[in-house]
């Protein structure tokens, strides 16, 4: 129990020097939930919860990407119309040339891989600001989509396995099956870990809080998928809809995949020492230009996949896909989550809450009736509010010796 209250007491000592991490974001998901939950009892129904998952996929698949630019102290403004310049390219190969769809992703990934190059030898080889450099891009990936649209067509998607992306759902044993191996998978991974650095002699956690971090998750995904089994079709007896949306398995795919890379290879290692001090990474003898480019391949290969699960929600794509409030949104949802605009942080875990974050405003508002200004304005504030938390915990963490 010492080591336990010990451990408690590190934590907060952290928190109040400011390495607040993720709480802000989980604060503000329990806030919204509560709030929205009292004000329309409709908004805790299990119809709603997996509507928010979809609405908020696309979002947080463009986030994910974000987040690595702004680790290296850059950013990509043209994410959002990049991610419909690449479900315009799958709507087309799909529905005007007939195509398959792994032929039509496929396409649409790897023009996100070419946009990613592009954007990032420009703003690396040829030292443009990324701002100026995506801006640019930003401006002319809407012309590229009226032209790939055909100056506005709107391309409606039949392939039924490209609407099962965002609108598909698993069996019931599927999702049971598929939380057992994710639980299993997650308490291995810890204890190891756990196993690991008392092996080496390194500072770690006390047993007893690494078993309550996987009875957690255990508790929250087991209600999460119980909740997703239930019935929350509105007439059971014409179309029936139970089990995990297609799109949460997917999206937990692509959070464990970017974790693993930012946290457990050498360049994840090599972003955040760039986005810390690239010069001192340069002496380190790291790569900086290739990581650099890199950062900006994941980002707009992310933006793609961001298009092709759009494109699958909507059953369609036109000249708006991609645009509006979308990359508003999911800078937003990236620096609400806790990645920082000044470089060397962030987190993959950063886009999923915010990317919560983000779907819960637009959810709950949207179900009290109030009009997009009002919810612009709101998301607009939360945002304000995370840059600042960032601003104030690195002046903190300046103040407490840490850069």
């Amino acid at each position: 129990m010492g080591a336990v209250v010990a451990h408690v007491r590190g934590y907060l000592a952290n928190v109040r020097s400011g390495e607040v991490g993720a709480l802000p974001a989980v604060a503000g998901i329990v806030a919204l939930c509560l709030f929205f939950g009292m004000a329309k009892p409709v908004f805790f129904s299990v119809g709603n919860l997996a509507n928010l998952f979809g609405q908020g996929a696309a979002v947080v698949c463009i986030a994910m990407g974000l987040v690595f630019v702004l680790i290296i102290g850059e950013i990509d403004l043209s994410a959002g119309f990049a991610s419909g310049v690449c479900a315009a390219i799958m709507a087309v190969i799909l529905t005007d040339l007939g195509l398959s769809w792994p032929l039509a992703i496929g396409a649409a990934l790897v023009t996100g891989t070419i946009i990613g190059l592009t954007l990032g030898a420009l703003v690396v080889k040829l030292g443009i600001p990324s701002f100026v450099v995506t801006l640019a891009a930003f401006l002319a990936f809407q012309g590229i989509a009226l032209i790939i649209l055909k100056e506005g067509t709107n391309i409606t998607i039949h392939d039924a396995t490209v609407k099962a992306i965002a609108g598909g759902n698993l069996e019931r044993w599927q999702g049971w099956t598929l939380l057992a191996i994710t639980i299993a998978g997650y308490g291995a991974v810890q204890v190891s870990r756990w196993r690991r650095r008392i092996g080496r002699a390194l500072v770690h956690e006390p047993l007893a809080v690494v078993v309550a971090r996987i009875a957690a998750l255990a508790a929250l995904l087991s209600g999460t998928v119980f909740l997703l089994n239930l019935e929350r079709s509105a007439n059971p007896q014409i179309i029936s809809l139970t089990g995990v949306p297609v799109v949460v398995v997917i999206l937990g795919v692509l959070f464990t995949i970017w974790s693993f890379i930012l946290h457990r290879t050498r360049f994840g290692r090599h972003l955040y020492a760039v986005g810390g001090n690239r010069e001192a990474a340069v002496r380190a003898g790291v790569n900086v230009d290739r990581v650099r480019i890199a950062a900006f391949v994941i980002c707009s290969g992310m933006a793609a996949v961001g298009g092709v699960v759009a494109a699958s929600r909507a059953a369609s794509v036109d000249p708006n896909t991609g645009g509006s409030n979308v990359l508003l949104l999911s800078v937003g949802a990236a620096v609400i989550g806790g990645a920082s605009l000044f470089g060397g942080k962030g987190t993959v875990r950063a886009a999923l809450l915010g990317g919560a974050v983000v779907a819960i405003i637009n959810n709950g508002m949207g179900l009290m009736g109030l009009s997009a200004g009002v919810r612009f304005g709101v998301t607009g504030a939360v945002l304000l509010l995370a840059a600042g938390v960032d601003a104030a915990s690195r002046g903190r963490g300046a103040i407490f010796g840490r850069h």
